[in-house]
């Protein structure tokens, strides 16, 4: 049996190329369109979050010299009791793996999969309203996009 298109009758040629033509289109506009699409948009949430970290690095200097600031508070808790208690109002408890001491008075938590805004917001607030400051931080991608491993060092000023 020979299939070539030479052997075939015009009207199955035309069939084929027609059959041919479709696909093409159904793959470039079910596929490579809506692909493209999500590509860009991707592109540019990554581009903005670099934007947004190179402001926060020019101004975190600025803000590391001003202290806590008159919002701080202090709190006779332990330091374990505070970060433990307030990772787990900031929906970061699930994530939370472990803590353990690190240095006079400072702290040494993990997190795996933790939203990477969310645990931002939540050492900001720390920062803010329990006086407590991160002295060093290591984060690193978990896999889906917006979810991160961290491991920070939180000490009391």
């Amino acid at each position: 049996m020979n299939l070539s298109l030479n052997s075939m009758s015009e009207r199955e040629r035309r069939l084929i190329y027609v059959c041919g033509g479709v696909a093409a289109l159904l793959l470039i506009f079910a596929v490579l369109v809506p692909l493209d699409k999500n590509v860009a948009a991707t592109h540019h949430r990554v581009e903005q979050k670099a934007t947004d970290l190179a402001w926060m690095r020019s101004v975190a200097p600025q803000l590391a010299a001003l202290g806590p600031g008159p919002l701080a508070v202090v709190n006779k808790d332990s330091l374990l009791v505070v970060v433990d208690r307030s990772a787990r109002e900031a929906n970061l408890g699930s994530s939370m793996v472990g803590s353990s001491p690190s240095g006079a008075g400072g702290l040494r938590v993990r997190f795996e999969k933790a939203p990477f805004d969310t645990l931002v917001a939540w050492l900001a607030r720390m920062s803010e309203q329990q006086g407590i400051r991160v002295d060093s931080a290591q984060v690193d991608d978990a896999g889906k996009p917006g979810l991160v491993n961290a491991a920070i060092v939180l000490s009391t000023r």
